[in-house]
């Protein structure tokens, strides 16, 4: 079903000819995990949209998100859901958080055709093991190459235009017992940093009221944080950096 299945041109790259998603960001919590993303859309040197959406609800313990072929990257989102749900329905059941993270990979896996056109998308999947010993770790992290290679990260990861930034954000300001408010402020601010240093990364949008899209999924399941409680976080961290621009 994914365009890896169609045919393409055999050689002429069409990178530049979609919009394309960058920087979304991971990050496990004590209880739970957070990804969240910018809302720009790039078109080579222009910017296709602002307010795009890059971080979706999997299913009721994961979230998945998105970098790379916006187009692509919506398709595999709706498909992945759409498989998730299908599973629960005839099997009574839920697959398990790596049985979905295996799944993921070998969507992203059929799409390696139009990869090599230029048009990847590489996701960040996050979720919540119930099956996890110590549930303040159950958070999960699993990220993706073009090939459909997975690799659970620790911590926090990041993919995208922006990711080197803000991974280097996080690094320096990352613990292991952060609570889920304070990887929300964390989460703003890496973002903030990596739209300083990436121009395909949308930086706070105050004029607009365009905020990045910020999701928790903890025991209770996923969440998406109100507009307004983000819009809170981002004009804290406006202000400090008036006050402080290098972080």
């Amino acid at each position: 079903m994914l365009p890896g299945r169609r045919p393409l041109p055999p050689s002429e790259a069409l990178g530049d000819l979609a919009p394309h998603g960058t920087t979304i960001i991971a990050m496990t919590y004590s209880g739970g995990v957070l990804l969240a993303g910018d809302r720009r859309a790039t078109m080579g040197n222009l910017i296709a949209q602002r307010d795009i959406r890059k971080v979706f609800p999997a299913d009721t313990y994961s979230a998945i998100a998105f970098a790379g072929t916006a187009g692509i990257g919506l398709e595999l989102m709706r498909l992945f859901r759409v498989e998730l749900e299908h599973y629960e329905k005839i099997e009574g059941t839920s697959l398990s958080l790596p049985a979905k993270a295996n799944r993921l990979a070998a969507m992203v896996r059929d799409n390696l055709g139009a990869a090599i056109q230029g048009l990847a998308v590489v996701p960040l999947f996050t979720g919540y093991d119930p099956d996890a010993a110590d549930p303040a770790t159950a958070g999960r992290i699993y990220s993706y190459d073009v090939t459909g290679g997975p690799y659970e990260e620790r911590d926090f990861h990041a993919v995208g235009s922006g990711s080197l930034f803000a991974k280097s954000a996080l690094k320096k300001r990352y613990s292991r017992d952060v609570d889920a408010d304070g990887a929300v402020r964390l989460a703003v601010e890496a973002l903030y940093d990596a739209a300083e240093d990436d121009t395909a990364t949308g930086g706070p949008d105050l004029a607009r009221s365009i905020f990045p899209i910020v999701a928790l999924v903890d025991a209770e399941g996923f969440r998406e944080l109100p507009e307004e409680d983000v819009a809170g976080v981002v004009r804290s961290v406006v202000e400090e950096r008036m006050q402080h621009p290098g972080g």
